[in-house]
């Protein structure tokens, strides 16, 4: 198979990390100065030195300078040397008094690791001094040219001398390799070779995507290497001829220990024939030796040139493919077009013609690019391709064109990018607007995405993209200005309605900087809507649980930018309006959270899915949990448990009909055990956006613009063939699929049956891995798009990753000597763990009148005794039929958190003619199990659990009406929940 047949492939090529933190692990941190207090005051211009050193690295946005330590003779040098760590010495020639290459010697004995470097004045006498002395000891030679930018160059030669096996055999960093023994001239331009190099790495810093990469990016910089004769100078091309970026000789130096006056051009030779496209610079003080040079195809540089200087910036630019990427005609060599960053060599690799793309590739000269820029494996990629590998260049185009797609993409996953205005396009997969914090849900988000990184996840499914959608998040920053500048906390802390709350916040002003964003934003999302989700400080956090608390909106896609903007700023702060409404309030209070030290940020998020007509919705939308609490038959509660939906998932987060699956056994669903079940509780409607702005309304409750439809409108044969089945009337049966005559059952058989899509195996691989990378059970929001296009993969788009919080462990619970007469209630199915004390309350509906026509009107007098009781500090237990919170009051009593926050026990009763599927999977129900509120489902008429209404009954009522009673012991009831084989019991009072 040969490199074309491979470009359909190439987008989902997996490029490896480059890992920039295993780079420059050797530094100088504390360095030894030997010299005289007049050569210290002299090289401190005024005793500045640790200024000068310090300023030059701030200036080249290097961190972490050396400390110097100064000390005017040889025994205090050894004492120094012995009490302190350092690790480098630098010494003067001229130390008075003292014989600077014995005590190198000594030195060099007794700290064999430690490099030993001479500073000495420019003069001749000084040059024949150095010529009879023994050097054996000393690392380098350097003039003082009264610049400190020479220390930072002596730095950096021994830093990279330290790090170079390392960094360029594992990790793939470049070589410039600089053959020079004239210490002169290596004093002269070894800073500028320095400064160049360390000026490329603050341009190719740009390739970041946030502050950190930045930081790490630097240690990718080419690394110098230096040698003063031939031998040397060949070891080190050999070592590491294939990340070799350039070679800069001299032309007369030693050669076998004997000066050779033509050992540069020898070495030109030897390297030009391994490897003609290695850049080869020459420089001598004779001029003969230009045109030898200029035919072995080196460059040339006269050392006594008046532009020594630029001409050899000239060179490391132009042939060692440092600052922009210059296309150029090949017949003329003029400039034709300039690539400043990866993004614009990509638009322009669509765009240059054929001749010039040829020239560029068959040269080497993307890959030395990439490779100056520190894009290792790209440039690894485009180093060993040629033109023979294509058809024709077109072919090779796209090629290019797709590595550098693939490169980017994979680059954005797993990080979360600074969001900067003119950078950000479709390649950025989660970026922050702002410093501030990113809030508990994009905290989760961004840790979704690393995971999937980490883990290889994005293709790991055939046919299947795992991600998350395109995501920016605005921090929680411009939160705090827009409170600020709009005076808005005296109205949020006030008693004012939800109503009025939100209408003062939508005439408040949006900072204009998030504005402009939005504008950005825009510019690259142009076809889905967008979702404007909450990200609280306190959001999702471990033992924070808030989901669901704050508002959502999804905003249909316009076509004018600048209307959608108005609706988006409108959405986000209705979002911030959500902070300080009453059931906000009240949440924050039953947390023990303060209300003004809440901050929010902002997601904002592509909503997964298609549009069909006037409305807009994914193919399913879903909930997944770690833990199955009502494990049936071979089920355990380790399984984990999954309730999906079609559509969008507002559905199931106001507790309507959805399917309720374990991921290890999909094929077993108790709600389509028979025909019936299926008819009874399967899904019945399902949420869509609708994207009709004449009928868009933003206000205080988020599911405005979501209606409620009737499956048999759906249509969509698409989706459909994935997840319905057909009811058969004549013969009383469900057939899997939509080619029967009948109605539409939303079985997800196609999925879960037949295996059209691999939901059971993703979802449980997802919950695997996030419970390790979280070291807690987790649950998780998801949806998915099977509608793409042909040759698209389809996408499971993770939406949410969270903890699943737990109530303080007792010990060890044991109920197996319980008998269900001595009980309250017997549960067989229960929630939680440990002893719930203090609670003598206990709400109940009677099941002899219940009628499910009256469960709004429950909900309003549950809320009135709730308050009662949370005046008081009392915790009750609260009994009734169906489903605790549902948006659907003819599956149960519609209450909302806030109107039971002071319940310590949920219990869910079915009766005979009244049997609804539990709550779990649901925000409400998540928001139970992270209070640590215990939880019980009972069917007593089918012996599920045990439940002594006549006991409760036979009470006397604190509270009573046709539907409801509430009653209170004179001392604490005892119950207790064993969560390792899920029963639970309230016990009768002894």
């Amino acid at each position: 198979m040969t490199i074309i047949d491979n470009i359909a492939e190439l987008g989902k090529y997996d490029f490896s990390d480059t890992s920039f933190d295993l780079l420059m692990q050797n530094r100088i941190h504390r360095v030894l100065m030997i010299c005289s207090n007049y050569d210290n005051y002299m090289l401190e211009e005024d005793g500045r030195i640790d200024e000068q050193i310090f300023n030059e690295y701030v200036s080249l946005s290097l961190r972490h300078p050396p400390v110097f330590v100064q000390t005017d003779n040889a025994e205090d040098a050894l004492k120094i040397l012995r009490e302190e760590s350092i690790d480098l010495v630098i010494s003067m020639e001229s130390l008075k008094g003292t014989d600077v290459f014995a005590l190198a010697k000594r030195i060099k004995n007794d700290y064999p690791n430690i490099p030993i470097v001479v500073l000495t004045y420019l003069s001749r006498e000084v040059s024949l001094r150095l010529e009879g002395e023994d050097m054996s000891a000393i690392d380098y030679v350097f003039c003082w040219l009264g610049d400190a930018s020479v220390i930072l160059a002596i730095i950096k030669l021994i830093e990279d001398k330290m790090n170079a096996e390392h960094d360029i055999e594992v990790i793939g960093v470049q070589a410039l390799i600089l053959v020079e023994n004239s210490v002169r001239y290596l004093s002269s331009y070894l800073p500028d070779i320095y400064r160049i190099l360390l000026l490329q790495s603050l341009d190719f810093q740009k390739e970041a995507l946030n502050e950190h990469q930045r930081m790490l990016k630097k240690r990718g910089r080419p690394k110098l290497l230096l040698a003063d004769n031939f031998n040397d100078a060949l070891d080190l091309y050999r070592k590491y001829k294939y990340n070799v970026l350039g070679v800069i000789s001299d032309i007369s130096y030693r050669r076998d220990g004997v000066l050779d006056g033509n050992a540069g051009l020898e070495l030109c030779r030897i390297v030009m024939a391994d490897d003609d496209k290695v850049p080869f610079l020459l420089q001598s003080s004779s001029l003969k030796h230009k045109e030898e040079a200029e035919e072995m195809g080196a460059g040339f540089i006269y050392k006594y040139s008046k532009t020594l200087s630029l001409e050899l910036r000239n060179f490391l630019i132009q042939n060692l493919a440092f600052g922009p990427f210059v296309f150029r005609n090949p017949e003329t060599l003029e400039p034709i077009a300039i690539a400043t960053d990866l993004q614009s060599l990509q638009q322009k690799l669509l765009t240059i013609p054929e001749n010039v793309l040829e020239y560029h590739a068959t040269r080497n000269h993307f890959s030395k690019w990439l490779n100056a820029r520190a894009l290792f494996p790209l440039a690894q990629m485009f180093k060993y391709i040629g033109k023979e590998d294509f058809p024709g260049i077109e072919e090779m185009r796209r090629f290019l064109h797709t590595a550098v797609s693939s490169f980017r993409l994979g680059r954005g996953r797993g990080v979360i990018a600074k969001f900067d205005k003119a950078g950000f396009d479709e390649y950025q997969v989660f970026s922050r607007m702002g410093e501030g914090s990113i809030g508990g849900k994009a905290r989760g988000l961004a840790f979704i995405n690393r995971m999937l990184k980490t883990n290889k996840l994005y293709n790991r499914f055939p046919d299947v993209l795992i991600t998350i959608p395109r995501t920016v998040v605005l921090s929680t920053d411009a939160f705090d200005e827009f409170m600020d500048h709009n005076n808005l906390y005296p109205v949020a802390l006030s008693d004012l309605p939800d109503n009025e709350i939100f209408n003062k916040f939508l005439a408040a002003r949006l900072p204009g900087h998030v504005i402009q964003d939005l504008f950005a934003f825009l510019a690259v999302s142009r076809s889905k809507p967008i979702a404007i989700r909450s990200s609280s400080k306190l959001e999702d956090s471990h033992y924070q649980p808030f989901a669901g608390i704050y508002s959502t909106y999804m905003i249909p896609r316009l076509s004018e930018d600048q209307r959608m903007v108005r609706v988006m700023g409108d959405a986000i702060k209705g979002v911030y309006a959500s902070v300080f409404y009453k059931t906000s309030k009240t949440y924050m209070t039953a947390t023990s959270n303060v209300i003004d030290e809440e901050k929010m940020g902002i997601v904002l998020q592509e909503i997964c899915g298609r549009s069909h007509g006037n409305i807009f919705y994914p193919t399913f939308s879903g909930f997944a949990r770690s833990l199955n609490y009502y494990p049936v038959g071979a089920e355990k509660v380790e399984d984990g448990i999954v309730n999906v939906a079609f559509g969008l998932g507002k559905l199931i987060v106001e507790g309507g009909l959805s399917l309720r699956f374990c991921p290890r056994l999909p094929k077993k669903i108790m709600q389509l055990s028979s025909p019936e079940s299926a008819l009874r509780d399967t899904q019945k409607t399902f949420r869509a956006l609708d994207l009709d702005m004449n009928n868009f309304v933003l206000s205080g409750y988020d599911g405005e613009n979501l209606p409620a439809l009737d499956i048999r409108d759906a249509g969509n044969d698409t989706a459909m063939k994935y997840l319905a089945s057909t009811f058969d009337y004549e013969n009383s049966m469900l057939r899997d699929g939509i080619l029967y005559p009948g109605r539409r059952i939303i079985t997800f058989a196609g999925i879960l049956q037949h295996n059209l899509f691999p939901l059971a195996e993703i979802i449980s691989t997802i919950l695997e891995l996030g419970k390790k990378e979280m070291n807690n059970s987790i649950e998780i929001e998801f949806a998915g798009d099977l509608e793409t296009p042909p040759g698209s993969p389809r996408i499971f788009n993770l939406l949410q990753i969270r903890p699943v919080v737990h109530s303080e462990e007792s010990g060890t619970i044991s109920l197996d000597d319980v008998k269900p007469e001595d009980t309250i209630i017997y549960s067989e199915s229960a929630l939680g763990h440990g002893v719930f004390r203090n609670i003598s309350d206990l709400v109940y509906v009677k099941p002899e009148s219940f009628d499910p026509a009256r469960n709004m009107d429950l909900s309003v007098i549950i809320e009135n005794l709730n308050s009662s009781l949370a005046a008081r500090g009392k915790g009750y237990v609260l009994i009734g039929p169906g489903r605790w919170g549902s948006a659907d009051p003819w599956l149960g009593i519609p209450v909302k958190w806030a109107q039971i926050s002071a319940v310590r026990l949920i219990v869910e009763s079915g009766l005979e003619n009244y049997r609804i599927d539990p709550s779990q999977g649901t925000h409400f129900f998540q928001n139970l199990t992270s209070f640590g509120v215990g939880y019980f489902n009972i069917n007593p008429f089918i012996d599920e659990g045990y439940y002594d209404v006549d006991y409760l009954n036979s009470m006397s009522p604190v509270y009573e009406d046709e539907a409801l009673r509430h009653v209170c012991f004179e001392k604490a009831i005892d119950i207790r929940i064993d969560g390792r084989t899920n029963r639970g019991v309230i016990m009768k009072p002894e």
